[in-house]
């Protein structure tokens, strides 16, 4: 077993390896800062989104710029877009669980907000519809995935994925890039460099 352990970590350590060495991993990452900077400087919000463990990765994202991450600060507008369970169930079972995130955006978003999409597949039907509907509204989208584009690529202004086909490496490769891009953020907003 320990062996085995050590592999998850292996595993783990690899993905990141390559991103480490992946300068156009390197350079989305830089540009996705930029794009919410700008977003923020302009009085806009930033709504995440993503099913499962991306869900919680969303709402943990979305707690770093709203709350706070390295420093004391203002806070930042920030939504998780999978936190209101009682809308989340309504529609689902009104409408269709694949529209969920499309109708939030379709309330809220606005020109130039940006909506971060985290879908492991790229393939997800109501993370595709979110960004189809915030692209529709003049938001910037940016897509966080695994080794594969999936259908999420013809909505996303900026596409960073993670060299890998496993769930789990993804998303651990997934919440790192949130952390630093969370970091960076904060930084630039509040001179902190």
């Amino acid at each position: 077993m320990n062996e085995k352990i050590k592999n998850s970590v292996k595993e783990s350590l690899l993905v990141k390896e390559k991103l480490f060495n992946d300068n156009t991993y390197i350079q989305k990452v830089k540009d996705s800062i930029d794009l919410i900077v700008k977003c923020y400087n302009a009085g806009g919000k930033v709504f995440i989104c993503g099913n499962g463990g991306s869900a919680a990765d969303a709402q943990h994202l979305a707690a770093e710029l709203s709350g706070r991450y390295y420093f004391d600060r203002p806070p930042l507008n920030a939504e998780a877009l999978n936190c209101n369970t009682s809308y989340i169930t309504a529609v689902a079972n009104d409408y269709s669980f694949d529209v969920i995130y499309e109708r939030i955006i379709k309330a809220s978003g606005k020109k130039n907000d940006v909506l971060i999409a985290l879908s492991t597949s790229g393939n997800s039907e109501n993370i595709v519809l979110a960004l189809k509907s915030a692209k529709e509204k003049e938001m910037h989208t940016i897509g966080l995935t695994g080794k594969n584009d999936g259908k999420i690529s013809r909505f996303c202004d900026i596409l960073i994925n993670m060299p890998s086909d496993d769930t789990a490496r993804i998303q651990e490769a997934h919440i790192m890039t949130g952390h630093i891009i969370c970091e960076w953020i904060e930084k630039k907003i509040f001179k902190n460099d």
